[in-house]
């Protein structure tokens, strides 16, 4: 197969990095192959992959998705994001009836919103609740780092005219939920410093929200989150967790911080990553099975979700970051792994039944 100039000088830099060992280049900067957008990410995903993981995000006749519809009523805002993922889904898969289906979930948090920008919310099944302002934050930043990624992989996407108005008609509520967000920014660390995902999951509703609003101010705050999250690491590049290493939290922060640098420059994250991931490929057992021992946070009975519950390896994240990592940065071995994590969790699933 003939391949055209640029491509072969692209080919050729890459075979050269890799034999040398360092930074080389043979062609001009605006001959690079463009990064791929979140849309093109998704779409590169193996068949089948994204609609399983967001099977259960899809939202029930309230319109609720996650802890709320397994409650069966409203809790608070944060377990609306499924729904998010459900329109994402959806879109990537071109499906727009179940794009619009999975909208309802956003109309339903919507719904709830309260005259100062934050969420109605009741108390959680382990008695607490999202009602203080830490806490509203949280919950907030939880639904809005989800919402405003789907509204720009929606503009990535080919299917941005069907939303169009409707974006649009939702941004002055979305602008009052940012604006409360904003108003908590303080809180962040000192409530959520210790685990590092929730700073980054912090960051991507300030990121990505700030993108949509075009809100600068927003943005800065977004590359300040991620700027403390890169401090947050031990010697061998792990994202810390209450002090230490979690197989699952770590992959967890991988997921967030990867998909806002999709969307927005983020070089110190970038050179933070490979660590990170390499550790936690080596977490990946062959059965798929993610190893546990030494965790900080979950699989070890310890902590409690606001369920109650103790806390599990958070699987689809794992996979999705591993995933999404892979085809970014076309890694082979990180593909590898995400493949095995991905069957185990389907084997699981299917024995669950």
């Amino acid at each position: 197969m003939l391949l055209c100039s640029s491509v072969r000088k692209w080919l050729f830099a890459v075979i050269l990095v890799s034999v040398v060992g360092g930074p080389f280049s043979v062609f001009a900067a605006d001959e690079r192959p463009k990064p791929l957008t979140e849309y093109e990410v998704l779409k590169a995903f193996p068949p089948g992959r994204l609609a399983a993981l967001h099977a259960g995000d899809r939202p029930d006749q309230q319109g609720l998705t996650g802890g709320n519809r397994t409650l069966g009523k409203w809790l608070e805002a944060g377990p609306q994001r499924g729904s998010c993922r459900a329109v994402i889904a959806a879109v990537v898969a071109g499906d727009l009836a179940a794009a619009d289906d999975a909208w309802r979930g956003i109309d339903t948090a919507f719904a709830h919103q309260r005259a100062d920008g934050g969420f109605e919310a009741e108390t959680r099944p382990n008695g607490q609740s999202a009602r203080p302002l830490a806490a509203a934050v949280e919950t907030s930043f939880f639904f809005l780092q989800e919402l405003g990624r789907a509204i720009l992989v929606i503009r990535q996407s080919p299917h941005a005219g069907h939303f169009r108005d409707r974006i649009t008609g939702l941004e002055p509520k979305l602008r009052k939920a940012c604006d409360f967000m904003a108003s908590g920014y303080e809180t962040i660390l000192p409530h959520h410093g210790h685990a590092v995902n929730r700073v980054l999951i912090a960051a991507k509703a300030f990121g990505t929200c700030g993108l949509v609003l075009g809100d600068e101010t927003l943005v800065r705050r977004a590359r300040e989150l991620v700027a403390f999250a890169v401090t947050r690491r031990d010697e061998g590049g792990v994202f810390l967790e209450k002090g230490g290493r979690d197989s699952s939290y770590n992959a967890v922060s991988i997921l967030f911080g990867e998909v806002l640098a999709l969307h927005l420059p983020l070089p110190e994250w970038e050179a933070a990553l490979p660590a990170a991931v390499a550790w936690q490929i080596a977490r990946v057992r062959d059965t798929g099975e993610i190893e546990v021992s030494g965790n900080t946070r979950t699989g070890i009975g310890k902590e409690p979700g606001y369920d109650g519950k103790p806390k599990n390896v958070n699987y689809n994240e794992v996979v999705l970051a591993l995933t999404i990592y892979g085809i970014a940065h076309q890694d082979p071995t990180a593909m590898a792994a995400a493949e095995r994590v991905f069957q185990w969790v389907q084997k699981a699933r299917t024995s669950a039944r």
